[in-house]
């Protein structure tokens, strides 16, 4: 028998082990309770909600003015209503691009992709003209589908997001970090950072995925099997905030609908969940919408289950990545991590050519209308945050806050410019990006409420590290530059739960 002495002396070396030390090999603890952990503000489980591809203009260029045409769920502005930066008069009926802006129907369901690579969109703004739209965005569009990237919804259509813009806080200066596609943005909102690609160099067939070792464009994750790798793939280096977390032991997931694979095949996961809607049936899982897959530290290649419920948020073999499953699995049992990404799955999230607003606002309202019933809710914020602005529409000119000058690639201030980048700056960040919707919903948030300071991708990666005591990611990371987002909330504040239907958009009861 040990003497007390050894006995001592060896839990000692247990604890000195660290916090995944346990009594037996192989055993994991999980992550303390989120609620109990020190936070900076009242938020103690932050959801992060990632659609795809609108721009500000796009979704909320008229706000709050609806059209309100018969057989349309119909909208009413809250007196009151601040107004937003958006299309004014002058821009719906004598616009500099080819084409005016006009209104888009619920019944459009957005057939074609506007093309929103990286040196397109820095073309279409021409030099702070903002006229080169229809030429740029539209270059993807069948020529008698030309004007399309000039359309933009109102509340008739996207009646979810409107409403929840006057029952909580929105933003009409959230910008993209950088200019260009998906994976760009996704990387942003998780890092503040798109360069640390390697290959440093990549190209396939003339488009460029990555260049001076910086992301430019959507190639799947290194790290993933379900990615397509008999195409662009690559990894990134360096650290996001998922690695902060999981350094302070704060749980955290990204949970991406369709992520849990389907079967495999000589051990490789398969994602073959699919579901439909009027454009057809799509795969749910989209690797290049999964950032934390390009990271070796943060990935489940193998698309792991968690080893147990109460692991959810925790370090085990899922390393964090999960599908949406996963999350409503821990939130009912009431272990809901302290922050957590949402993607939907591709049928609902929005993006031209597979998905459209009423599909996204079925998912989304369904999400938030749940998310609300949590026990939770009392302490907690979901964020509205997109991934990019797909290509359509926006007035504003983005902020030039990130130079570059890439030759042949860049050309948004001259031939290969984009600014004047100074010595040791990474290249093929070319920023701030396009404007899209962002809303904040929260018993703290702003009832009506619309912040006009400019805001970015990476101010919801400097919430988190602010609101959990995180520290810096360092490596020229844009959440040093970040403007906070507390500027929507009001920490002493109450706002009332707002149940939507998920098929209008418009209030429901509970």
């Amino acid at each position: 028998m040990a003497s007390p002495r050894n006995l001592a002396l060896a839990l000692a070396a247990i604890a000195a082990a660290g916090p995944l030390a346990a009594s037996s090999a192989g055993e994991e603890k999980a992550f303390p309770a989120a609620g109990s952990l020190r936070t900076k503000t009242p938020v103690k489980h932050l959801v992060v909600i990632i659609p795809e591809n609108q721009s500000f203009d796009h979704y909320f260029g008229t706000y709050p003015q609806a059209e309100n045409l018969p057989g349309e769920t119909p909208f009413e502005a809250r007196p009151g209503t601040p107004p937003v930066d958006g299309l004014t008069p002058e821009l719906r009926q004598d616009n500099p691009n080819l084409f005016n802006p006009y209104r888009l129907a619920p019944t459009d369901l957005l057939p074609c992709d506007p093309d929103h690579a990286m040196p397109e969109q820095e073309r279409a703004i021409n030099r702070g003209a903002m006229d080169m739209f229809v030429e740029e965005s539209g270059d993807t569009c069948p020529s008698d589908e030309a004007r399309w990237p000039m359309g933009y919804f109102d509340g008739n259509t996207v009646t979810a997001h409107w409403n929840y813009a006057q029952a909580f806080a929105m933003s009409d200066a959230f910008h993209a970090d950088v200019l260009g596609p998906s994976t760009p943005g996704h990387l942003a909102l998780v890092a503040g950072q798109t360069h640390g690609t390697r290959p440093a160099q990549l190209s396939v067939q003339g488009t460029p995925y990555a260049l001076e070792g910086t992301l430019v464009d959507d190639a799947d994750p290194r790290h993933d099997d379900c990615s397509d790798h008999d195409g662009p793939i690559l990894e990134m280096r360096g650290r996001n905030v998922g690695d902060l977390l999981t350094g302070e032991r704060v749980s955290w997931g990204y949970f991406h609908s369709g992520f849990t694979a389907t079967r495999r095949v000589d051990g490789r996961a398969i994602c073959g969940k699919q579901h439909g809607n009027a454009a057809g049936t799509f795969d749910d899982y989209i690797p290049h919408h999964e950032p934390f897959q390009y990271y070796e530290q943060t990935a489940n290649p193998r698309h792991l289950l968690p080893s147990g419920p109460g692991m959810i948020g925790s370090s085990d073999r899922a390393n964090h990545q999960y599908a949406t499953a996963q999350f409503w699995k821990a939130a009912d049992r009431g272990r809901q991590p302290a922050v957590s990404f949402l993607k939907p799955p591709a049928w609902a999230d929005g993006h031209a050519g597979y998905s459209n607003p009423l599909s996204e606002q079925r998912w989304l309202v369904r999400t938030i209308n749940r998310l609300q019933r949590l026990d939770t809710w009392r302490k907690s914020a979901t964020l509205i945050a997109y991934d990019d602005s797909g290509g359509w529409y926006d007035h504003v000119q983005p902020p030039l806050r990130s130079e570059s000058a890439v030759p042949g690639f860049d050309a948004l201030t001259a031939d290969g410019r984009c600014g004047e980048p100074g010595p040791g700056d990474y290249q093929g960040r070319c920023g701030l990006g396009m404007r899209m919707p962002f809303i904040a919903i929260s018993p703290f948030a702003r009832p009506n409420h619309v912040e006009h300071r400019t805001l970015q991708q990476s101010s919801v990666v400097r919430f988190i590290e602010d609101n959990w005591r995180l520290g810096r990611l360092g490596d020229q990371s844009f959440d040093a530059q970040a403007a906070s987002l507390e500027g929507l909330f009001d920490w002493q504040l109450r706002t009332p739960r707002l149940f939507l239907d998920k098929r209008t958009g418009a209030p429901a009861g509970r």
